[in-house]
């Protein structure tokens, strides 16, 4: 299988874990000349949270897409991704993030998609669910999961 997409999705609490899955991607995209979607998923609340930390004029709502540009997190990965020579498209969603995550990886028709996470517990997992668990299970494409 050719891969043309892979698409890496972060969230804010990706920080720690940011170079990972940088690396991972550069290590997978780059032999394979592959483009790659960067996606932020953000809930309702938190793009709301997010416009109001980047001080937009009042009245202006922009696009998902244009907030995620602006993170942090997004702009260091996409600074590495760009100095590594990978082209890469930034993207935003709004909604469930798993539901977002895997939505943008169909309609990208992405390869591969990579995401990070943390270890929990069984219980954890039943008890509080698990994005990554859901994004692995729905992924219309094989997923690459980077840990803590």
């Amino acid at each position: 299988m050719a891969l043309e997409t892979v698409m890496l999705a972060v969230g804010s609490q990706d920080r720690d874990r940011a170079g990972r899955l940088t690396s991972t991607v550069v290590d997978i995209a780059e032999p394979a000349g592959a483009e790659v979607v960067l996606l932020h998923a953000f809930t309702e609340e938190e793009l709301d949270d997010a416009v109001g930390r980047l001080d937009y004029e009042f009245g202006d709502r922009p696009d998902a897409d244009e907030v995620a540009r602006r993170l942090s997190v997004v702009r260091d990965i996409a600074d590495e991704l760009e100095e590594a020579g990978i082209t890469l498209t930034v993207r935003g969603a709004v909604g469930e993030h798993a539901e977002s995550i895997v939505g943008v990886a169909e309609s990208s028709e992405a390869d591969l998609l990579v995401i990070g996470g943390r270890r929990r517990s069984p219980t954890g997992k039943v008890v509080f669910g698990s994005t990554a668990q859901e994004v692995l299970l729905d992924s219309p494409c094989p997923v690459t999961f980077v840990r803590d």
